[in-house]
């Protein structure tokens, strides 16, 4: 098996764990290095393990730099602490040292907990997510199926929701010009949507229950998600990505 797809295969409630404890470690860290190196392992690490699709991943990441930019420039404006070496000037507008690493550390946070956020959401099967919660984390079986199958319902939805539009506009309804008369027509879509859903959501009940399904624990699945050498090896370089960040960063500061 190729390297480029082992975070594809990793254990989902693994990686999920580990990406928990990063976005919880880089919190307690304020200076600029060590979100910008854990970013950047996090990159080389797709790079090498991953078939990540990187036009999808680059057009994931346009609002985030725009929000990081307004991170950036928000802290610079308004941010409590002034002192520091004085490194840039506008008129009566001052920047110090402070100022900037403060304001960097916050942009480059945004890219490294989002660069964590898209490793898991590109390289994660929902379903393969559900069921290892189930395995590993013991997660109850009623509430895991609840929010598989909520999910699933998503695409549904979303697919019978523009045929509803379509139908409108076959029949020459939903042609308002001004912004509130929309909105105020978007109820002719929502109700036969919300009753679509309704029906949606009663049939798989029905089909549930009809294959035995009672919310108890099982001993055994269709599918076994379990977590192997490999898994292990992934987890581990994460973490010596996320430490050797946290100690560069510290050191570099």
């Amino acid at each position: 098996m190729s390297n480029r797809s082992w975070l594809h295969d990793m254990n989902p409630s693994l990686k999920f764990i580990i990406v928990l404890v990063s976005m919880l470690t880089l919190a307690w860290f304020f200076n600029p290095w060590t979100p910008l190196l854990f970013f950047l392992g996090i990159i080389l690490l797709q790079l090498l393990f991953s078939r990540v699709n990187w036009k999808v991943w680059f057009l994931f990441m346009v609002p985030i730099v725009f929000t990081a930019i307004g991170y950036l420039w928000t802290t610079l404006l308004f941010a409590a602490d002034t002192s520091g070496t004085v490194i840039w000037t506008w008129g009566s507008f001052e920047v110090t040292d402070t100022q900037w690493n403060t304001a960097l550390s916050l942009a480059f946070r945004v890219f490294a907990f989002s660069s964590m956020s898209l490793l898991f959401a590109l390289t994660t099967d929902p379903v393969k997510f559900v069921m290892s919660l189930m395995q590993q984390l013991r997660l109850s079986p009623k509430l895991a199926y609840g929010v598989m199958v909520g999910y699933q319902f998503l695409p549904v939805v979303r697919d019978e929701f523009i045929h509803i539009r379509h139908a409108h506009r076959l029949r020459g309804i939903g042609e308002e010009r001004h912004v509130w008369q929309r909105l105020l027509g978007m109820r002719r879509m929502l109700i036969p949507l919300l009753a679509e859903a309704v029906r949606r959501a009663e049939r798989s009940a029905f089909a549930m229950e009809a294959r035995g399904f009672t919310g108890e624990r099982r001993s055994t699945y269709y599918e076994s998600i379990s977590i192997n050498g490999r898994d292990w090896f992934l987890a581990a370089i994460m973490i010596v990505l996320l430490i050797g960040s946290s100690v560069a960063g510290y050191l570099m500061r």
